[in-house]
């Protein structure tokens, strides 16, 4: 059994004006809670079902702070962090139902608690097929990552939840799956202000490696240089229509490929 929590300090904070910065599915309760709730999404998010509903609700009704869905080891995660740092007050993250297959977002969340990023931001030890954090700084993740801690309480019922949340803002410290949780106080530093930067919105296009980046520049110059040639061809059939000459964008195609292979002689 390990203690997560100092149960010394009862300080509680204002969090930001604009608080929470990030919108999304989530419900909004006791600003002064020290504990948020994110359910695992793992279906489409205009197609949520009933129980997950149910347990988004359960989250704000037992006084968390926040209470919501997310649906991707990404942005989602994203967006997590900055409505928490924007809070000091909320020391805790439980983490409920269920896993989504293709995603793996909460064995993402795990992950991100154990290890954290690395120096592309992606999330170490993660099994996800795309856990990168592109849009928030890396001292704002290791701020989020010391302002809360993580409780597992994926797969368990709504009366496990409501009593791990309870939990979460009492003053004696009371053992709930292992861990020792109560209310510490507020993180001792000032909320952090920011929303998504929106630098990557496609974290799946992004390339892996140096050698994925240097074959999207190629691929990207061949576009160029194919969209050029075509509004060229465009503009020289204009200046002379009677010749009677068309240019077709398979003709184009394969005047860079003869470009391409005198190249490579």
């Amino acid at each position: 059994m390990r203690r997560t929590t100092d149960p010394s300090s009862s300080r509680k904070v204002r969090p930001l004006s604009d608080y929470p910065p990030e919108e999304g599915r989530y419900l909004r309760g006791n600003d002064f809670s020290p504990v948020a709730v994110v359910i695992v999404l793992n279906t489409d998010e205009d197609r949520i079902p009933p129980e997950i509903e149910a347990l988004v609700r359960a989250g704000v009704e037992s006084g968390a702070a926040l209470s919501g869905t997310v649906q991707t080891p990404n942005i989602g995660f994203e967006k997590i962090i900055w409505n928490i740092v924007g809070n000091p007050n909320i020391r805790y993250l439980v983490l409920g139902e269920p896993e989504s297959a293709g995603h793996a977002t909460g064995g993402a969340l795990k992950a991100l608690f154990a290890n954290g990023i690395d120096g592309k931001g992606r999330i170490i030890g993660s099994d996800a097929p795309f856990p990168v954090l592109y849009n928030v700084p890396r001292e704002v993740v290791v701020r989020f990552l010391d302002q809360a801690t993580l409780v597992d309480c994926q797969f368990q019922d709504i009366p496990t939840l409501r009593a791990t949340i309870h939990a979460c803002y009492q003053e004696a410290p009371t053992e709930v799956r292992g861990q020792l949780l109560c209310d510490p106080g507020a993180y001792p530093a000032e909320p952090i202000g920011g929303k998504l930067t929106w630098k990557v919105t496609q974290p799946w296009a992004v390339p892996k490696d140096e050698k994925e980046a240097a074959a999207k520049e190629r691929a990207l110059a061949l576009i160029e240089r194919l969209r050029m040639r075509s509004a060229q061809r465009s503009t020289e059939e204009r200046k002379a229509p009677e010749s009677g000459n068309v240019t077709t964008l398979d003709q184009t195609w394969e005047d860079l490929g003869r470009e391409r292979e005198e190249r490579m002689r």
